[in-house]
C-alpha cells in the first residue's frame, strides 16, 4: 500500500511540475491563434490571420534566416571543436587536464550578460566590427560546452581496449575513427549538435552584446515587446520557436539513449 501510495504522490508531483513548467508556454501557443489583437481571457476567437502577416513580415523572414545561419555555424564550429577537445581529455594524460576540462566546462555556467559583456569588450578592444560572425563566436561559447560534454560522456562509456583492439590488428588511424570510433560517438555528437542548435537558435543575452544592429528571432521579439507593437506577431514568433526548440531536444534525448558500439555489442551478446 505505501509503495502504491508513493507512486501516485509521484505521479501527482511530476504533473504539477510539467503543468508549471508548460501551462505559459501552451497558453502563448493558444494566443498565437487569438482573433483579436490584445491579450485577452477568454479569447474571443481563433484565426490563423497572422501567422500569414508574419511570413509575409520581412523584417521576420531576415531575423529567422540570420537565426538559422548563425545556429548552423555555430552548431558546425561546436561539433569540431567540442570533439577534438573531448577526445584530448578522454584519451591522454597530462598535467592540468583537470583545469583544461573546467575551462572548457564553465562558458555554460556563467550568466549569459557576463559571457555577452566580456565579448563585447574584447570586439571593442579589437576594433572587430560586430557581424554575423560576431554572433556566432558568442554562440561557440557555450555550444562547444554541449558537443564536449555529449563526447566526453560517450568517450568515458566506451572501452579504450577497442582502439588498443583496432590498432592491434593492423587498422590505421582513419580506419580506427571509421569503424571505431565513429560508431561509438556518432549519435552522441548528433545529440549534441542538435541540443547545440536548439540553444544557438533561441539565445537572446548573448546575442545582444554581438549582434549590433542585426536581429535574430529573439532580438526581434525583445524590440516589438519594448515597443508595445505587434504583440500577435510575437506570439506566431513565439510559437515557432517553441516547435522548432522541441524538434531537435526530443530528437536529442532519444539519441542520447543510444550508446553506440556498447549497444550493439550487447543486443549481439
Amino acid at each position: 500500500m505505501e509503495a502504491r501510495s508513493t507512486r501516485v504522490a509521484l505521479a501527482v508531483w511530476t504533473g504539477l511540475v510539467i503543468l508549471f513548467l508548460w501551462f505559459p508556454l501552451a497558453l502563448i501557443m493558444v494566443y498565437a491563434f487569438n482573433r483579436s489583437n490584445v491579450q485577452s481571457w477568454p479569447i474571443p476567437g481563433f484565426t490563423g490571420h497572422w501567422f500569414s502577416v508574419a511570413w509575409h513580415s520581412q523584417d521576420v523572414r531576415d531575423a529567422v534566416w540570420l537565426s538559422v545561419r548563425v545556429a548552423l555555424v555555430a552548431t558546425g564550429v561546436a561539433l569540431v571543436l567540442g570533439s577534438m577537445a573531448a577526445f584530448g581529455v578522454a584519451r591522454f594524460s597530462f598535467f592540468g587536464r583537470d583545469a583544461v576540462s573546467f575551462i572548457l566546462v564553465l562558458p555554460i555556467a556563467l550568466p549569459g550578460i557576463v559571457t555577452g559583456m566580456a565579448l563585447n569588450s574584447f570586439f571593442i578592444a579589437g576594433h572587430i566590427s560586430v557581424s554575423m560572425w560576431t554572433i556566432v563566436i558568442g554562440h561557440a561559447t557555450f555550444c562547444v560546452v554541449i558537443v564536449y560534454n555529449n563526447a566526453l560522456a560517450r568517450l568515458r562509456r566506451s572501452s579504450p581496449s577497442l582502439i588498443e583492439a583496432s590498432r592491434d590488428l593492423g587498422a590505421d588511424g582513419l580506419q580506427t575513427f571509421r569503424f571505431v570510433v565513429w560508431p561509438i560517438l556518432s549519435t552522441a555528437l548528433v545529440a549534441g549538435g542538435l541540443l547545440a542548435f536548439a540553444l544557438s537558435f533561441d539565445e537572446v543575452v548573448v546575442t545582444y552584446f554581438t549582434a549590433g544592429a542585426q536581429n535574430t528571432l529573439p532580438l526581434l521579439i525583445l524590440g516589438y515587446i519594448r515597443q508595445g507593437q505587434e504583440l500577435p506577431i510575437v506570439n506566431v514568433i513565439a510559437f515557432a520557436m517553441i516547435v522548432v526548440t522541441i524538434i531537435p531536444v526530443a530528437l536529442a534525448q532519444r539519441l542520447m539513449r543510444d550508446t553506440g558500439v556498447l549497444r550493439v555489442g550487447a543486443k549481439e551478446a
